[in-house]
């Protein structure tokens, strides 16, 4: 099994884990580099604009889905 089977076995038998692991990484040098309260900041502000946006890309795939409807 070379590295890339290896990679692509651990990413469907334990996705949400390596998921962790990476954010866990991330929010970790962010404490490095910036301090905790600054991090948290930055992981708070990340949030909001996921938050957001998937509220545009959900708006925006409902306009569509009622488009398609509406055009049949």
């Amino acid at each position: 099994m070379d590295v890339a089977e290896f990679l692509v076995y651990i990413w469907r038998n334990h996705r949400g884990k390596m998921i962790g692991v990476a954010l866990g990484l991330v929010f970790a040098l962010f404490v490095i580099s910036y301090g905790f309260f600054e991090a948290l900041f930055i992981c708070f502000c990340i949030a909001v604009g996921l938050y957001v946006g998937k509220k545009i890309d959900d708006k925006m795939n409902n306009r569509r889905s009622s488009d398609d409807i509406f055009r049949n």
